[in-house]
């Protein structure tokens, strides 16, 4: 990383201030596990309400002195604020607490920095970092200065800050060149796939919902899991095969939070952009959180912001085995289209109905037909079998395959103009139609 990172285990104050001009609160519960995600040893949680923020120290006086005293008495090395601070109400909190302050995002941006494995996802949360830092540089030492008079005091000219503020800006360059260059070799690997007509089914959700429990489970992968905020970060691909479809490439992403820093967002657009042309979004929903409706709002705000919300959604409700008597289903809308699947991704319940709710979403109108395949097209009869699209065949007295079939209807339009596959069914159709007139 450009800069470095505070050590991990380290003693720390959290504090959490209620605000009656808040119009979207944030949970403290999921604070505490933010904390305990970056690695911090919290010794006390404190809490007050106001109001409006202090402009200068964003708590009051008495809560102030109550931070004080707790720093004293635990020997805290580290100040957590579930808010967004301003840098000059950072920098003078640092300064009355003698001690080192981090607000929401900052926390956010250093776990982030923890769980990059990937090149693509060190410049990532890198770039964040320096977007966040940019606005918050503080003049470190004073031997460069702006000219003076006399000998040997003509300085640099520059200050410090604004050296600071340059090679930043060198380096987010940099960095934007390289995620350009991702941005790329991302571009070219989805024209592939769709060159193949392979779809990509991407994983989306509340961070912790079982998104990569649910990845592993349908993929046979060995994604890293965990009971942990932001256990992945960077974005894993891999194929499967759909029962009734064929094959498709699912993704597993970085999972939301309630206000994702907006520098993350704009530093992951090259991997949510997989999210943006995705076929489908597997929305993944931990339904045993009695918070999950407004988790789903806050990954729906995502959704939009990266440009997804017209990609079809299906709604995954997981950890179903953490609830009393609920069983796996699929709910459907209106039109008998899956809009829900209740699946456990721990036991593996309810896998098979996804994997129905995902062929059927993916392939809009099944076909189900009766193709005659002349003995020179084993190529194409070799597709239908690795797609999984032939259910039973024959060869007629010509040598001819007669394969039934079932596959999406577009599909089947495109082997019949372009392979010269005939329909059965249809050419029986027409002739019991003529013999009735």
């Amino acid at each position: 990383m450009f800069f470095e990172r505070p050590a991990s285990g380290e003693v720390t104050i959290l504090v959490h201030i209620t605000l009656e001009t808040e119009y979207e609160r944030e949970d403290p519960a999921e604070f505490e596990e933010l904390a305990l995600s970056a690695g911090a040893a919290p010794a006390v949680f404190i809490t007050g309400s106001r109001a409006q923020p202090s402009p200068s120290h964003f708590v009051g006086s008495g809560k102030l002195e109550e931070i004080q005293a707790a720093i004293h008495a635990y020997k805290a090395e580290l100040v957590l604020f579930n808010h967004a601070l301003s840098p000059s109400q950072e920098r003078n909190l640092e300064s009355e607490l003698k001690c080192r302050v981090l607000d929401r995002t900052g926390l956010i941006l250093d776990i982030f920095a923890q769980r990059a494995r990937s090149h693509e996802g060190k410049l990532q949360v890198e770039l964040a970092q320096l977007q966040h830092l940019s606005s918050r540089l503080k003049r470190g030492w004073t031997h460069l200065d702006r000219q003076k008079g006399g000998i040997g005091m003509r300085g640099a000219g520059e200050k410090q800050l604004e050296l600071d503020q340059r090679m930043i800006g060198q380096r987010i360059k940099a960095i934007n060149k390289g995620l350009k260059k991702v941005r790329g070799q991302r571009d070219q690997g989805r024209r592939s796939r769709q060159r193949a007509e392979i779809a990509t089914i991407s994983l989306v959700g509340y961070t912790n919902a079982g998104k990569s429990s649910l990845f592993n489970r349908l993929t046979n992968a060995e994604t890293f899991i965990a009971d942990q905020l932001f256990a992945t970060l960077d974005s894993t691909l891999r194929k499967i095969k759909l029962r009734n479809y064929g094959p498709a490439i699912v993704a597993d992403t970085v999972g939301f939070i309630s206000h994702l820093p907006h520098q993350l967002v704009e530093a992951f657009r090259a991997t949510l952009e997989e999210t943006a042309q995705a076929d489908l979004l597997l929305h993944v929903v931990d339904a045993a959180h009695e918070m999950h409706p407004e988790f789903i709002s806050e990954v729906d705000k995502v959704l939009v912001e990266i440009g997804a919300k017209s990609v079809e959604q299906l709604l995954v409700f997981n950890k179903i085995d953490l609830i009393a008597n609920c069983e796996p289903r699929i709910q459907r809308d209106k039109n008998g289209r899956p809009e829900k699947v209740w699946v456990s991704a721990k036991t593996g319940a309810g896998l098979d109905l996804l994997q129905e709710a995902m062929s059927e979403l993916l392939a809009g109108s099944m076909a189900q037909e009766t193709l005659r395949v002349s003995p020179q097209c084993g190529k194409l009869r070799s597709q239908l079998y690795e797609k999984g699209f032939i259910e039973n065949e024959h060869i007629d007295e010509q040598g001819f395959y007669e394969l039934q079939v079932k596959l999406p209807q577009q599909y089947l339009d495109r082997i019949v103009q372009q392979e010269g596959a005939e329909i059965l069914n249809n050419k029986h159709a027409v002739a019991e139609k003529s013999t009735a007139l």
